[in-house]
């Protein structure tokens, strides 16, 4: 359903979430490595979620990427949406280009259901709840 690269945002900005309350900036290498994905390809999503206003960057010797309070309590809505768009959540589940109610493909109507609850889950769900499941041990983003 989502893109690996929309994964690869949502854990980032989770990871630099897991930072804010002790203050620290994260560098594009370090983000790269918790999250085990390429630094070229996380060089490009983080500009993308710093022009997006969903995280921050500084430069300079106290530099790196981080999250703001504000950022914190943004939905993961809003990450998918900034990455993948809102069609994700009207896609088939087998990637066809012609599946609906009229027309549905041999799992649209089991997908359909699934489908809307993730996005329920997207739109419910903050940055902040990810991040302090993460930072209390109830959850895990090294895998």
């Amino acid at each position: 359903m989502l893109s690996l690269t929309c994964k690869a945002s949502i854990k980032a900005v989770i990871f630099l979430g897991s930072k804010l309350s002790s203050g620290e900036r994260s560098s594009l290498k370090e983000v790269a490595e918790f999250i085990n994905e390429n630094e070229h390809t996380v060089g490009k999503l983080l500009q993308k979620l710093v022009k997006a206003d969903l995280i921050q960057s500084a430069k300079g010797p106290r530099g790196g990427f981080y999250i703001t309070p504000k950022q914190a309590n943004l939905r993961v809505m809003r990450i998918v949406e900034a990455i993948d768009g809102d069609d994700v959540f009207k896609q088939c589940g087998l990637g066809l280009s012609q599946c609906s109610d009229t027309h549905p493909c041999p799992i649209h109507d089991d997908y359909k259901p699934i489908r809307e609850g993730f996005k329920q889950l997207c739109q419910d769900r903050r940055v902040r709840d990810l991040y302090e499941d993460v930072n209390s041990g109830l959850a895990h983003l090294i895998g």
